[in-house]
């Protein structure tokens, strides 16, 4: 990868963007962009678009959604210590003894969601999962007063996780759903950019609160209409000890982007992806969405009449947990393989299939 592709990765991963304040991570995106974008745009709520050849047709969309799961500070008791909400969908069980940062104002405030030690523990509650309002986080204030000096109600809370290499071009941080999806889009702009393509409209956006409700999506679905709109989000890694391929597949970490199949996921884009990897020798691997993908897709494609979509999946080991996992080379493979795809398509007509 370029380094300035890996930095900007990087920055993407160590920034702020909790679902509906994701301004931090967001203008690293923008200001990654504007170099190869002819027109840039951004939305009421933050959704940032990036046009290359704005005239051009056809209009194909590539989309990332760069909000995270966090937590929103709602009650501050008179010790001072901080009960929160999750945003988004975070696992409870995970939350217990985890170091936070919130931010307020600019600043960063280091804090830890408390826990009872085990040794105090009664035996029928150890395996119980705790309840979001039983959790609380610890700033070492000594009273709600002193709290209220540096933090306050609706302040936002993420897990302090840093970016770094395993064995294998393997990498960990947190937030990688799916802000390694709005890396991707940027980079299928970037590398048309410079392979000088002249005939579509390429449509790199960072949308907004996927993790709520797929709002952002929504948004430039209506407002920004493509012809095609291709996904990039995290799917499932199974190739840990403790998943059932039987009910989730088999989906390794650097064996390829993943092309899903079914529901929303377009036959004719699919079709079309599938085949151009195959002519390219891009490995790939392949999964299904049988009812719905659960990602931004499924508030793009219904709208205006239908935008024919898909989904392409960067696998992930450890999805809306304080550290998620993924490889390198599928990330890089999964904008080289849409790039591909862009300079491909001539006509919304390459793509039907009835």
């Amino acid at each position: 990868m370029k380094k300035e592709s890996f930095d900007f990765l990087c920055a993407l991963l160590k920034s702020p963007s909790p679902s509906g304040w994701e301004s931090p991570a967001q203008q690293i995106w923008i200001d990654y962009v504007k170099r190869y974008a002819h027109r840039l745009d951004k939305d009421a709520y933050g959704n940032a678009v990036a046009y290359l050849n704005p005239e051009g047709n056809p209009k194909i969309l590539v989309n990332g959604h760069i909000d995270e799961i966090a937590f929103q500070i709602q009650y501050i008791d008179d010790s001072g210590f901080l009960y929160f909400a999750p945003v988004g969908g975070p696992d409870p069980k995970l939350a217990k003894g985890r170091k936070v940062n919130i931010y307020h104002e600019g600043n960063s405030i280091p804090g830890v969601i408390g826990t009872l030690a085990i040794h105090m523990q009664e035996k029928e509650t150890q395996e119980k999962p705790p309840k979001w309002s039983e959790l609380f986080i610890d700033i070492g204030a000594s009273s709600k007063d002193e709290a209220l000096q540096y933090v306050q109600i609706g302040d936002w809370a993420l897990y302090d996780s840093s970016f770094f290499p395993l064995l294998n071009d393997i990498w960990i941080a947190r937030g990688c759903d799916d802000k390694v999806g709005a890396f991707a889009a940027a980079e299928v702009l970037r590398l048309c950019y410079e392979e000088k393509v002249s005939g579509p409209c390429i449509i790199a956006a960072s949308t907004i609160q996927e993790e709520n409700g797929l709002y952002g999506a929504s948004m430039i679905g209506y407002s920004v209409h493509p012809d095609i709109a291709i996904v990039f989000d995290v799917g499932h890694a199974t190739d840990i000890p403790i998943v059932d391929k039987k009910k989730f597949g088999d989906i390794r970490l650097g064996k390829g982007p993943i092309l899903s199949h079914g529901s929303i996921n377009h036959p004719g884009v699919v079709k079309t992806l599938d085949k151009l990897a195959h002519q390219l020798g891009i490995t790939h691997q392949h999964s299904i969405d049988p009812r719905r993908s659960g990602t931004d897709a499924d508030a793009l494609f219904i709208q205006k009449g239908g935008i024919p979509s898909c989904v392409i999946g960067i696998p992930n080991r450890y999805m809306h947990s304080p550290t998620e996992a993924f490889h390198l080379k599928d990330l890089e493979t999964a904008a080289f393989w849409v790039s591909c795809f862009c300079k491909e398509i001539k006509s919304k007509d390459d793509i039907l299939y009835i």
